[in-house]
């Protein structure tokens, strides 16, 4: 535990960010599942608003720093297969 004023309040702000961060990333794995059932049902309409919202929240994430760039590409690479493999 810290004696200085500036690391315990660093501890605090940290608490609040992993969880803040575990928020995020675990509604990216929701909707990752939101698409895969959807895909499964062939409910066409489900499946593009879900990859469209996926896509946005995983921008999000990656501008917050929640995950890395090189991350948010590879996962949004994942949805756009998935969608276009689905499609054709």
């Amino acid at each position: 535990m810290p004696n200085i004023k500036q690391q315990k309040k660093r501890m605090r702000l940290a608490v609040q960010q992993r969880l803040r961060n575990r928020q995020v990333k675990s509604s990216i794995h929701t909707l990752f599942r939101k698409l895969e059932t959807s895909l499964a049902d062939d409910d066409q309409a489900t499946t593009t608003a879900v990859a469209a919202q996926l896509a946005s929240s995983i921008d999000k994430a990656a501008a917050k720093g929640v995950i890395h760039a090189n991350n948010a590409a590879r996962k949004k690479s994942r949805v756009a297969r998935m969608v276009a493999g689905h499609t054709a």
